[in-house]
């Protein structure tokens, strides 16, 4: 690994030497690299995403199902004060209005929300589209394929933004799975913090990477009101972080040239920016009171995690982990997010010592980087602390929502192995694909979990990444994550005679699995991360334990009164289906994704 990575990073280095020197393909238009380093830091405020109701209003103040249109529009944002514009494609109501992140879709528990998507982009990519990945194909058509998939909601997979579910600009080629482009969110569902993005195959890290993401919110204020939590638009908010490269007249730059070329032309394994980029903005501030704040935090990069922590001294209380309160309030002084991993968190200014406080990440890129080694302190944005206190009626309780369901290891009724493979170029330790048990993404279904269940999922990280692990519908929890011991010997085994393919062996109980586990070091779930979930950071070289439920949270009106319990309040055979992936995007982008299909 370290080989390896040193030298992707060599390549990245060279390729911005090359463009800073006027060479390469955006060289010889005299366009360079643009040095993040000379961009000043903290210059734009912190701005608010335009919000969407996802919810209509009747006579007698009665909520009724919300009707949006939102489209997908090329366009341009201004990233930092001192860069060009940049061009984007951005989520809005109208191109007028669009923005990246898009706008805060803000839904009601139980409240229906319909969203017609609307693809307005032009026939070509503005970034690099490798075509020799599993993706979608256009035959000898153009345009931009995209589907969106709302990340933790609980819907029919034909609203789930199935990847082969794409379609262009005026429908003029669709995917294979394509039924229509107005998705139903039940919203039957816990209150919590869900987002949306572009999951088009072989397309989701340059869409999203484009600007094809935004956040959304469940609501039940008969529930969440009586906590006391921070609340009202400038104490409670979204705060969407990602990385992005720029060239110096703002266009987005994302390198051209594969780690592989001449297996795949364009592909990287992750994508890193040098530019820390909050709802929108480079480094941007905020002005905050001497008084509580809850940030509803989203990593919405590519491949960086981020570490975060407050300078000063201060902490954050979690009380949510991606969609789902915790049962009660966990305190840190810092924490570990991973690409598509949400943390809800409130914090207290009034212990701010000074009046600036810097959000900042200590993580290494790639995560977790060689053993031992140590990653610089980079900032992600600052608070502007006000001098005096103020009355702050918002409090942290000590309890939050303990309705849900407590894990029960006694439930699951199915073990599956779900094993984690990297293949690299023979004689090389530069990867080509990365595949769950062995398998591409267009092989035959082979999870097929019945509906009202749970499952234990042993997922096996035979490769030298962390990898974030989301499952579509499906919420989980984490049992336990242990080392393995002498991991080449079971990889070599997992891996049979599949040097660079499909295939090989792929049966963890042949291959000694609890053998190789004996001994090996128990890794601590943190305390933030021990309710239900939608992600997890599955270790290299670990077997991580996830009891799966297939069925809801909670048992819905509609549910109950079908008679249907333990079931979801649709159909949940029909359609194409869901899946299952690594949410490193450039990993998924290259078959790290598996097809699943639930039964009756």
């Amino acid at each position: 690994m370290v080989e390896r990575r040193f030298l992707g990073a060599c390549l990245l280095l060279l390729a911005a030497v090359a463009l800073a020197d006027g060479e390469g393909e955006e060289g010889r238009w005299g366009v360079r690299l643009l040095d993040a380093g000379r961009l000043e830091k903290f210059v734009d405020e912190l701005p608010d995403m335009p919000v969407l109701r996802g919810y209509g209003v009747a006579e007698g103040g009665r909520l009724v199902t919300g009707e949006l249109a939102v489209g997908m529009y090329d366009t341009m944002w201004k990233f930092h004060r001192d860069l060009p514009a940049t061009r984007v494609f951005a989520y809005g109501a109208s191109k007028e209005t669009a923005t990246v992140p898009g706008p805060t879709i803000v839904a009601m528990k139980g409240v229906p929300t319909r969203v017609t998507w609307t693809n307005h982009l032009p026939p070509h990519h503005i970034l690099p589209w490798d075509r020799s990945l599993a993706t979608a194909r256009l035959g000898n058509g153009t345009g931009i394929p995209t589907v969106a998939h709302l990340h933790g909601g609980v819907q029919q997979s034909t609203s789930d933004g199935h990847s082969m579910a794409w379609f262009t600009s005026g429908f003029a080629t669709t995917g294979p799975h394509f039924s229509s482009p107005a998705y139903e969110y039940p919203n039957q569902q816990p209150p919590g913090n869900l987002w949306y993005h572009d999951h088009a195959m072989g397309l989701t890290r340059v869409n999203i990477l484009a600007g094809l993401l935004g956040a959304y919110r469940v609501s039940d204020p008969a529930a969440e009101a009586p906590l006391g939590l921070p609340s009202g638009a400038e104490f409670d908010r979204n705060l969407v972080l990602f990385d992005r490269d720029f060239r110096s007249d703002g266009a987005l730059f994302m390198n051209a040239t594969g780690n592989n070329p001449d297996v795949h032309p364009q592909w990287q394994p992750e994508y890193f920016g040098a530019v820390v980029v909050a709802n929108g903005k480079a480094w941007p501030f905020l002005r905050v009171r001497r008084r509580r704040y809850r940030f509803r935090i989203l990593n919405a990069s590519n491949a960086r995690f981020f570490r975060l922590s407050l300078s000063g001294g201060l902490r954050f209380v979690h009380v949510g982990s991606d969609s789902v309160y915790l049962a009660r309030p966990v305190p840190t002084e810092g924490f570990l997010l991973a690409p598509s991993e949400m943390a809800d968190v409130v914090v207290d200014f009034v212990g701010a010592k000074h009046d600036a406080v810097t959000l900042r990440s200590d993580a290494p890129a790639p995560y977790p980087g060689d053993p031992g080694g140590k990653a610089d302190m980079v900032a992600v944005m600052k608070f502007v602390v006000a001098s005096k206190p103020e009355h702050d009626p918002s409090t942290v309780p000590a309890t939050l929502m303990r309705q849900y369901p407590k894990p029960n290891v006694r439930e699951a009724v199915v073990t599956r192995h779900i094993a984690m493979y990297e293949y690299t170029k023979n004689g090389t330790d530069e990867p080509t694909h990365l595949y769950l048990n062995g398998l591409a993404y267009t092989d035959p279904v082979t999870e097929t979990p019945r509906e009202g269940t749970s499952e234990l999922w042993e997922v096996i990280n035979l490769t030298d990444d962390n990898h974030p692990l989301h499952v579509h519908l499906a919420v989980f929890t984490v049992l336990k994550q242990r080392s393995l011991r002498r991991v080449d010997e079971f990889r070599d085994c997992m891996r049979g005679s599949a040097s660079g393919g499909a295939g090989g062996r792929n049966d963890a109980l042949a291959c000694g699995m609890q053998r190789h586990l004996a001994g090996g070091r128990r890794h601590v779930v943190p305390r933030q991360e021990r309710g239900w979930k939608n992600v997890f950071k599955v270790r290299p070289s670990t077997v991580a334990t996830l009891l799966v439920r297939f069925k809801p949270l909670e048992e819905s009106s509609a549910t109950a009164a079908s008679g249907k319990s333990g079931g979801f309040p649709f159909d949940v055979t029909a359609g194409p289906g869901y899946v299952y992936h690594c949410h490193i995007l450039d990993h998924e982008d290259n078959e790290m994704m598996r097809p699943m299909k639930i039964v009756r």
